[in-house]
């Protein structure tokens, strides 16, 4: 049998939607599956520091982070694509005067800009989830040792989100999260990027990689790989027609199914 690949998206991929735990029967076929010599990376929008314990210590070959751009395999830190201190301020400064609320990511920190008052009620909880968890945020930006890696703000008018786009887009894809969430990706870097990325260090074929996703963060790596999986929870639901399988909800062994159903186990 030969060896495949599968990356997981994390939020209600990985865990459930209905409670974000990373269900038993889960963890317990990426155990089966890497025990049978395949291997299992998570891919996610997160950075590496946002990677919580939990998720880690499921046990897994690698990790693609930041949206492709921070890639661990085998334990080995082997891509890091981060933003000069010049264009984080350049992007601070379009956040400032547009008033959209901004978070940055690294693979070491999180950053709120605090200097105005949050407005989002999700980006406020989301800061709070941050504090809860005792999570490195620095609120010194101007300081020339900070930088980031991608970011993603919250905005109230389409107005502003255009006026910001105006800047950002210099540099940065936009990914439609959603209501009035988006997501920032340097060009040229996405979740397919990252799987291209690892398949290469491997040496191995992407008719040998699969993806598993939930949402339209996932769109990328979806489309990239022959097989694609969306979970039973997916949303919007239009990307059901995008995948090659469609397997329960994360809550009801939709992980386990689908490896099963692919070899795996």
């Amino acid at each position: 049998m030969s060896r495949k690949i599968a990356f997981f998206d994390i939020d209600g991929t990985l865990t459930s939607e209905i409670d974000g735990r990373v269900p038993d029967d889960a963890a317990a076929a990426i155990a089966g599956a890497r025990a049978n010599g395949n291997l299992m990376f998570i891919n996610t929008g997160r950075c590496f520091q946002n990677v919580e314990p939990r998720f880690r210590e499921i046990g897994w070959d690698g990790y693609v982070c930041g949206c492709g751009t921070n890639i661990y395999c085998g334990g080995q830190d082997v891509l890091h694509v981060s933003q000069t201190h010049s264009t984080t301020m350049r992007i601070l400064n379009a956040a400032r005067q547009t008033d959209v609320d901004l978070l940055f990511e690294s693979r070491i920190q999180v950053a709120f800009d605090l200097s105005r008052p949050l407005h989002h009620p999700d980006a406020v909880r989301q800061y709070q989830a941050f504090a809860s968890r005792q999570y490195d945020m620095p609120e010194d930006l101007e300081n020339p040792n900070f930088f980031s890696d991608k970011f993603v703000i919250w905005y109230q008018e389409e107005a502003q989100l255009n006026a910001f786009r105006q800047v950002s887009d210099r540099w940065f894809e936009c990914i439609d999260r959603g209501g009035t969430f988006r997501e920032f990706v340097p060009h040229g870097y996405s979740k397919a990027s990252g799987i291209q990325y690892v398949l290469d260090h491997y040496g191995l074929d992407i008719t040998d990689a699969y993806a598993f996703g939930d949402s339209n963060n996932d769109l990328s790596m979806l489309s990239y790989v022959p097989h694609s999986v969306a979970m039973g929870n997916a949303s919007p639901e239009s990307l059901f027609d995008q995948v090659e399988y469609v397997t329960a909800k994360s809550s009801c062994g939709g992980i386990r199914q689908a490896l099963e159903h692919y070899c795996f186990l």
